[in-house]
């Protein structure tokens, strides 16, 4: 077993310790407790939609908003609670927060360092095996040494249960630093800040224009070639640029692989969605210009276009990404007919099963509707045995592919988009659950990473579906109530789009964590959808539909016939 797996198989059995000790605590009726141990637990697994919605319950039953960490690191924890004083514009605060991260996280830098004194193990050596001489063990166990001491920055910058650590964690101190000391008026330590931060990042052109915007405040009364960048910042710079030096060269010389983690990696960023001065009357035109756009997600190994043809004539464009508020995501009306919505609906009564999609259970994930689902293999098979219409059952494969081709083409996808999972869904409000609801039918989530909204992140790791790249719902109906579906930013709460499902809608969206989304509880009724995810990666290939794809092969040979969907449409635009 390799040691991310090793590893991830701790977390999880550790954590699953904290879900047990939820339910204890539960039945001893400890209610505060269990919803800090819920709490832990769902920090560690924030893709568990049930304790979700039973720690949501509990907030609002009991009045409480705060809960604890019981897991959680104090230095991650003061650096959360500065960025939302800073995110509240509240800067003292942020400062004192910050400020206390920093102190913590240099604390704890030392604990690591000493930890790391201590027996060592390459992975690439069978050690049964392994006949180095004194000098060579001996060089081998410090290099060890060293590569765990240097290891130490993604140590402290990675939360409890997550394997990937938070982005550029420690040079955002100092750039969230410098702004808010600049806001208060300490001009002097929003240099220094700034400063400290341009140790990591020195060609950062918004900050090294800040530092150049302090340094004229300055003028006449400190000079600024007196403000250095802080000790413990230079300090751990400079000993990691050697530590990295120096396992370079060991890797040479004891002939092993060696590769440099990109430690400051500057795709984190502070979350800002104004510059300054443009909002803020009082600044002066000249003011400081902070990187103050919207945090960028990893750069793609992709160019990410849209706008391309939708192929079908009476495929009505509505949205796109601009007007949704969003990355990648377009909103699109007729993609099938009322007939043919119509035709879906009676397949789908005659194939769902509830819980199917959702390893049995019928409320997944509210208590207050029942789901039901079926795959596009399941279909055929009950149209080849004549459980339900042939034609009709054939009109679900026909109409996923329909719209695998619009998405393809709309994103301008240079390489073949293929299904990773299609399903067929219906949930329905059950009578006398809906009073007083305030769940919703879809928690917030992404579709290949695992949002994390305390942390302002979307861990792309497991058990998410991190090959997903697409995602794309073809609704039904719209004989219900509630069920629109949602848009919101990373803190899962603000909402930047809603949609209200009919029947030949359809939305489409690239499936990171640029956009995650939800279902509003549905109060009355069933809405019905055909839900599809897709992948750039042959790897991950629906099984089902390609057994489907063979079962659509077998039919046409036995000239069975098509539904009436022309799915190789002569009117592309």
């Amino acid at each position: 077993m390799s040691e991310d797996a090793t590893e991830t198989a701790v977390f999880t059995f550790l954590h699953h310790q904290s879900h047990l000790v939820f339910f204890t605590l539960l039945q001893l009726n400890k209610l505060e407790e269990a919803a800090n141990a819920a709490h832990t637990f769902f920090m560690a697994n924030p893709e568990h939609m049930e304790i979700q919605q039973d720690l949501e319950n509990y907030k609002t039953t009991s009045g409480k908003v705060s809960l604890i960490d019981q897991e959680a690191r104090q230095h991650m924890e003061d650096y959360s609670a500065g960025v939302r004083h800073y995110d509240k514009e509240e800067y003292e605060l942020a400062i004192e927060f910050l400020e206390r991260a920093l102190k913590g996280y240099y604390s704890e830098d030392e604990d690591c360092q000493i930890m790391c004194e201590g027996p060592q193990r390459f992975e690439e050596h069978e050690y049964l095996d392994y006949k180095a001489g004194l000098y060579e063990a001996i060089a081998d166990h410090y290099m060890q040494v060293l590569a765990c001491k240097h290891d130490c920055v993604r140590e402290l910058a990675t939360r409890s249960g997550r394997i990937s650590p938070i982005e550029n964690f420690l040079p955002l101190h100092y750039d969230y630093l410098q702004f808010a000391y600049y806001r208060v008026g300490d001009y002097v330590k929003a240099l220094e800040c700034a400063k400290s931060y341009l140790l990591f990042h020195p060609d950062d052109e918004d900050v090294l224009e800040n530092a150049g915007y302090y340094k004229g405040l300055l003028e006449g009364t400190v000079d600024p070639a007196t403000i250095k960048p802080r000790k413990e910042a230079r300090t751990l710079l400079q000993r990691h640029k050697l530590e990295s030096q120096l396992l370079q060269v060991a890797a040479a010389g004891l002939g092993y692989a060696y590769t440099e983690p990109n430690y400051w990696n500057r795709y984190g960023a502070r979350q800002d969605e104004h510059s300054v001065p443009s909002s803020i009357s009082s600044e002066p035109e000249d003011g400081p210009r902070l990187s103050l756009t919207k945090k960028p997600m990893p750069k793609p190994d992709r160019e990410l276009k849209e706008g391309g043809p939708l192929l079908y004539s009476d495929v009505k464009f509505v949205y796109n990404s601009e007007q949704l508020n969003g990355t990648q995501r377009v909103l699109l009306d007729n993609v099938i007919s009322e007939e043919q919505c119509r035709e879906l609906h009676r397949v789908a009564s005659g194939i769902m099963l509830a819980g199917d999609g959702y390893r049995g259970k019928t409320s997944p994930h509210t208590p207050n509707e029942r789901f039901e689902g079926a795959t596009v293999l399941k279909a055929l098979k009950y149209g080849y045995e004549g459980r339900v219409p042939l034609k009709s059952a054939r009109l679900f494969y026909d109409i996923s592919e329909k719209a695998r081709r619009i998405v393809q083409s709309y994103f301008l996808l240079n390489s073949t988009l293929y299904f990773s999972y299609t399903h067929l869904v219906c949930r329905t409000a059950l009578s006398g659950q809906q009073e007083r609801r305030n769940d919703l039918s879809h928690p917030i989530h992404a579709d290949n990473c695992l949002l994390d909204p305390e942390a302002n992140e979307c861990w792309k790791e497991p058990p998410a579906y991190t090959f997903r790249d697409y995602s794309a719902l073809l609704y039904m109906n719209a004989d219900f109530e509630g069920g629109e579906f949602i848009f919101t930013e990373m803190d899962a709460k603000t909402v930047t789009a809603s949609i209200k499902p009919k029947c030949g809608r359809m939305i489409s969206f690239s499936s990171g964590g640029e956009n995650p989304h939800g279902v509003k509880a549905v109060t009355k009724g069933q809405r019905c959808a055909v839900a599809l995810w897709f992948t750039l990666d042959p790897l991950y290939r629906e099984l089902e539909r390609i057994q489907a794809d063979e079962v659509i092969a077998m039919l046409d040979q036995e000239h069975l016939g098509p539904s009436e969907m022309n799915i190789n449409p002569k009117d592309e635009l």
